[in-house]
């Protein structure tokens, strides 16, 4: 998948767009969560594509909009690096990132469209959702588009169990802990993507070596101990991600442990099985269940073997699962 950053790559796509010159299907939208909904969207994008030859595109925001619009923004269930990794997974091509500032919120619907839409992407058709809303005033829309002469279809709302789907209900999902119903409205398992950073190393002492995951305010379940799976994901968008692990997660303050300072939240994943440097890679966890909450041990040989019985009840509990990182609906 081919990335471009910002409205000065729109401008120069005038001249030379993306892939071989080819017309675009279009989307828009922030797409946290990359949800039922809005996979309903992406699906119709790619094959609108697919039927006609042109780029299966999708115009996305680095900071959520309600940052600008409102002075304050959820912490997201996708950043940025995990959203361009599951539209990739949808067979989306290009990806045109913007970073929704003071000048984009200023943007006129009709500014937008020229330079974005007809001028950068060469847009012949574009798939909405049906809130889908763009340039200043949010008066940019599907009838807008139409009353323009662009050709567009709008996807109706998503519902599951009579439920509408939306990231605000998954978000809430996802802090009670309820990984089931998070899934359900996903359409994938409940996952996190960060950098692994450095750490202080305790957990290759304990016999049980950690990624440290910095998630960039991604949300994630409560804190707790859970089984699931791994895998390293390319930031160029042009590999293959790597093979998924068995591994098991330990979200929280790590209270067995004396603190110099005020304790601070980590997530650390174990891979199971896995020796090698994953420092500066991006990492996906995909929640299969949780084990157990955290809690405090009166010592580090308790500690170690609690996390041996931990891995135990991970593996008996992965080996009735299979990894999809957004492949399918679990």
């Amino acid at each position: 998948m081919i990335v471009s950053n910002g409205l000065e790559a729109a401008r120069q796509a005038r001249s030379r767009p993306p892939l071989a010159g080819r017309d675009a299907i279009v989307s828009i939208g922030v797409f946290d969560g990359v949800h039922l909904g809005h996979r309903a969207i992406l699906q119709a994008n790619v094959q609108n594509a697919r039927a006609s030859g042109a780029v299966a595109t999708v115009v996305t925001f680095a900071g959520h909009p309600k940052r600008v619009l409102l002075g304050r923004a959820p912490r997201t269930l996708t950043n940025l690096q995990h959203r361009l990794s599951l539209f990739q997974t949808l067979g989306i091509e290009h990806t045109l990132v913007l970073q929704f500032d003071e000048a984009l919120r200023a943007m006129s619907a009709e500014k937008f469209l020229q330079d974005i839409l007809r001028d950068g992407l060469k847009a012949q058709h574009c798939v909405l959702g049906f809130d889908s809303k763009f340039g200043k005033d949010r008066r940019g829309h599907a009838e807008f588009l139409q009353a323009q002469g662009e050709s567009v279809e709008v996807v109706d709302r998503v519902s599951v169990r009579g439920r509408a789907i939306s990231s605000t209900a998954i978000r809430e999902a996802v802090e009670l802990g309820d990984l089931t119903g998070a899934a359900n409205m996903l359409g994938r398992r409940v996952s996190m993507m960060g950098v692994v950073e450095h750490g202080d190393a305790l957990g290759r002492t304990l016999g049980f070596p950690t990624a440290n995951l910095n998630l960039n305010h991604e949300l994630h379940p409560p804190g707790g101990v859970y089984a699931g799976f791994a895998r390293m994901v390319p930031t160029d968008g042009q590999h293959v991600p790597g093979q998924a692990h068995p591994a098991m997660v330990n979200i929280g303050l790590r209270p067995s442990l004396t603190h110099a300072e005020p304790p601070r939240e980590r997530v650390e994943v174990h891979l199971i099985g896995f020796e090698g440097d994953l420092y500066g890679q991006e990492l996906e966890f995909e929640f299969v269940a949780a084990l157990r909450e955290e809690q405090a041990f009166a010592d580090l040989d308790r500690l170690r073997a609690q996390l041996q019985e931990d891995q135990a009840a991970a593996l008996r509990c992965l080996g009735q699962a299979r990894p999809d990182f957004g492949s399918k609906t679990p």
